[in-house]
């Protein structure tokens, strides 16, 4: 059975797809709601993908915002009353000197994982192009509010803040259509940033692309929908959307195109 299951997930992505059945286990047994940490857009795609098929449960994706990239999970029986703080989101502001001091997403995130936090508690950090926003697990708020004085030399100050006030984000990525041979990693980078299919071998072998925000080395690596791929300075993909075929049996793609 787990067999079947497998076969359509890489095999990296194994111990996350056992952890998605081990939350149904646990609403199943207990009866009660299972908040996941946030999930990156390629682990929510794996949850909604085996929940889907699942009549007696239900689930809610949430990272603050509609446009959000990572989210929360609410698993919970079909019975349940879902409502919003149910996904203990926390939501912060931070208080800088904007005209002596540039951000940016890099130096906030690793002051935060500095603090000793994992990754998983962090959602979106955001931006309008002068203030940032940061997405928390609301049981890291205060520690946060706390701990963090000082992004890359310049001197901070974090204030909750609610939704409402979140700031409308500056969408940078751009959607377009590609048509590809394959599915394959290094298809998909030469395809997309116009490369030789052995320039985009050697990127990989090179440590230069990553997956989901992860390292690999294997070009025959196959991308599935809502993987983030990202090679060093060309920019990001993720696939949308997988079209159909053409008649000379290629993918047609819809992705998302983000450039550096």
């Amino acid at each position: 059975m787990k067999e079947d299951i497998y076969q359509h997930y890489r095999k990296e992505e194994i111990p996350y797809v056992d952890q998605v059945y081990d939350w149904i286990d646990q609403v199943d047994r207990l009866y009660t709601p299972v908040l996941t940490s946030f999930l990156t857009p390629r682990q929510a795609t794996i949850l909604k993908h085996i929940l889907n098929s699942r009549d007696e449960m239900a689930y809610y994706l949430d990272g603050g915002y509609e446009e959000s990239e990572r989210k929360r999970a609410l698993i919970y029986p079909s019975y349940y009353v879902l409502q919003r703080a149910d996904l203990e989101l926390g939501y912060l502001e931070i208080n800088f000197p904007a005209k002596f001091a540039d951000l940016t997403h890099g130096k906030i995130l690793g002051t935060i994982l500095g603090t000793g936090i994992e990754r998983g508690r962090i959602g979106d950090i955001i931006t309008d192009g002068q203030a940032w926003h940061i997405i928390v697990d609301l049981k890291m708020q205060k520690y946060l509010i706390d701990e963090v004085k000082k992004i890359a030399n310049v001197g901070v100050h974090l204030t909750p803040i609610t939704r409402e006030d979140l700031l409308q984000t500056i969408d940078e990525w751009e959607e377009t259509t590609v048509i590809v041979s394959s599915l394959r990693l290094d298809s998909l980078i030469a395809k997309i940033y116009n490369i030789s299919r052995q320039r985009a071998k050697d990127a990989v072998q090179a440590g230069q692309v990553k997956i989901n925000f992860t390292e690999v080395d294997r070009s025959d690596t196959l991308v599935g929908i809502s993987d983030i791929v990202s090679l060093r300075r060309f920019g990001r993909f993720r696939i949308q959307t997988v079209d159909g075929k053409t008649k000379k049996d290629n993918f047609r793609l819809t992705i998302d195109l983000l450039q550096v």
